[in-house]
C-alpha cells in the first residue's frame, strides 16, 4: 500500500477507534466533555503557500499557544494530512481535515456581483469541513479534483511563461519554469513534487527570490521600475512587499502576465466537498474589503442566500474584521441556525498568532469565541460520525441530518458529541 495512504488510514482509524458513537453519546450525556478552548479551523500548510516552514512548526506553535483543535484547509492535495494528524496526536491537539475550492457563479458574474472575492464578480471561495474520504477518494471526487488541478496547472504554466518573458525583456532572465518552481517548493517543504499545487503567491515568491539573487539592493529599484513600468513602493530588501507588488503589478486582471482563471461551477464545488464526506462552508469576508461585497451586505441577506443554496456553515477569518462587524455577522448567521467556525488562514508569510483575533490583534468578543468553539466541536462530531459510516451534520446530498428537526437541538447535539470526542481523544493520547 502507498505509505501516504496507509498513514492517512492510520490517522483516521485513530479517531474512529476512540469509541462507538453510542459510547461517545453516553460520554456527552454525563458531561465528559472538554470545556470551551482555543480552536483554529482554517490554516494552509506547505506545500500550499503558507507562513509555516513545516507542519511540525504549525502544530508546535498551536500547542505553545494553547490551541486544542487545529484544522487544515488545503487546496487540491491532502497528503499532508497524514503528517498533520501525527503531529497533532503528539501534541494532544485534535485535527480537523478540510479543503478550500474556488467556484464561479455565472449569474452573479453576469450581474457584476462580488461575492467573497473583492476583485472578481461571481467568484466564490468555498470550504469543506470535516472531510474523511480523501485517500482514497470516490471516483467522482477524483474526477473533479483532477479537472481542477489540471486547469490550475495549465494557468500557472502560462502565467510563469509570461512572467519570464517580461523579466527577460527587462534584462532579468530567471530561467524559472513551472517545473523548477514546483521543485523548489517540494524541497523547501519536504514534500513530494506531485503534491505541489502552484498558486500565484508561489510564483510571485519565486520571481522575487530570483530577482534578489540576480541584483544587489542598490540595483533592484531601477530593475523593478523597468519591469513594472512604475516605481516600486516596497523597499529594496522587502521580500514580502516585493512579492505582493509583483502580483499586483503583473499578475492581476488587466496586467501583462494575467491569464484568465477557469473554475468549476457552484454545484460541482459542493459535490466535491460532499463526495469527500465534508460540510460545505462559506468563508465570509464581511468588512475585510471596503465596501462590503454586495453578496454579503447586509448579513441577513447573506444568510438567506446561503440557506437557499443549502450551505449550513459559515466561517470567518477575524483578522480581517472589526469586532463589532464580526459580532453582527456571526450573530445573524448563528441565529439563523448556521454552524460557525473561524481560522487564520496563514496563507501569507506573516506569522501571526494561531488563535483567531480581530483586525489589529483585537481579541474576539468572548461570546463569539464560544460560538467558534461550538463550530469546531460540530465539525469534530461530524468527522467522527462519518468515519463510522453514520450521517454527520449533513448527509451525502448536503441535506441536514434528519434526526433533528429542530435546528438548535441539532447544533446542541453535535456540539456536545464533538466536545466528548475531543475529550476522549485527549485521554487517549495523553498516555
Amino acid at each position: 500500500m502507498d505509505p501516504v495512504r496507509k498513514a492517512i488510514e492510520d490517522a483516521l482509524r485513530g479517531i474512529r477507534e476512540l469509541g462507538t458513537p453510542e459510547e461517545l453519546e453516553a460520554d456527552a450525556q454525563v458531561g465528559r466533555q472538554i470545556p470551551a478552548a482555543k480552536a483554529n479551523a482554517h490554516i494552509h500548510l506547505p506545500p500550499n503557500f503558507s507562513a509555516f516552514n513545516s507542519v511540525r512548526q504549525a502544530v508546535e506553535l498551536s500547542a505553545g499557544q494553547g490551541l486544542r483543535v487545529l484544522g487544515g484547509s488545503n487546496y487540491y492535495d491532502f497528503s499532508v494530512y497524514a503528517e498533520l494528524a501525527a503531529e497533532c496526536r503528539s501534541h494532544q491537539i485534535f485535527p480537523l481535515f478540510g479543503l478550500e475550492v474556488i467556484a464561479l457563479l455565472d449569474d452573479m458574474a453576469a450581474a457584476d456581483i462580488l461575492i467573497n472575492d473583492p476583485g472578481n464578480p461571481g467568484k466564490m471561495y468555498l470550504c469543506g469541513k470535516g472531510i474523511v474520504r480523501f485517500n482514497p477518494m470516490t471516483r467522482t471526487a477524483r474526477e473533479l479534483m483532477t479537472r481542477m488541478r489540471r486547469s490550475d496547472s495549465l494557468r500557472m504554466r502560462w502565467m510563469i511563461r509570461r512572467m519570464e518573458e517580461i523579466f527577460a525583456s527587462c534584462g532579468a532572465e530567471t530561467g524559472l519554469t513551472a517545473e523548477s518552481i514546483s521543485s523548489r517548493i517540494a524541497q523547501r517543504s519536504h514534500a513530494v513534487k506531485s503534491t505541489v499545487c502552484l498558486q500565484e503567491r508561489h510564483v510571485a515568491q519565486a520571481f522575487q527570490e530570483a530577482l534578489f539573487e540576480l541584483f544587489p539592493p542598490e540595483e533592484r529599484e531601477k530593475r523593478l521600475t523597468t519591469i513594472y513600468g512604475t516605481r516600486p513602493k516596497a523597499h529594496a530588501d522587502d521580500r514580502v512587499g516585493t512579492q505582493n507588488e509583483i502580483r499586483s503589478q503583473l499578475m492581476k486582471k488587466g496586467k501583462r502576465a494575467f491569464v484568465p482563471e477557469s473554475f468549476v461551477d457552484f454545484s460541482d464545488a459542493c459535490r466535491l466537498i460532499l463526495e469527500l464526506g465534508g460540510i460545505p462552508c462559506y468563508p465570509t469576508l464581511a468588512d475585510g474589503t471596503t465596501p462590503i461585497c454586495a453578496y454579503e451586505d447586509p448579513p441577513e441577506k447573506l444568510v438567506d442566500m446561503l440557506l437557499a443554496n443549502r450551505v449550513y456553515c459559515a466561517e470567518f477569518i477575524p483578522i480581517r474584521n472589526k469586532p463589532e462587524v464580526l459580532e453582527r455577522y456571526v450573530r445573524s448567521a448563528r441565529t439563523a441556525g448556521l454552524v460557525i467556525t473561524a481560522g487564520t488562514e496563514h496563507n501569507t508569510l506573516d506569522l501571526i498568532p494561531m488563535e483567531p483575533s480581530c483586525i489589529g490583534g483585537t481579541p474576539v468578543p468572548d461570546k463569539i469565541k464560544e460560538i467558534f468553539w461550538e463550530g469546531a466541536c460540530v465539525v469534530a462530531a461530524h468527522q467522527f460520525l462519518r468515519l463510522h459510516g453514520r450521517c454527520g451534520y449533513v448527509d451525502d446530498s448536503g441535506d441536514l441530518n434528519p434526526a433533528f428537526p429542530d435546528r438548535q437541538q441539532r447544533i446542541d447535539y453535535f456540539r456536545s458529541l464533538g466536545a466528548a470526542v475531543i475529550a476522549r481523544y485527549d485521554e487517549q493520547y495523553s498516555r
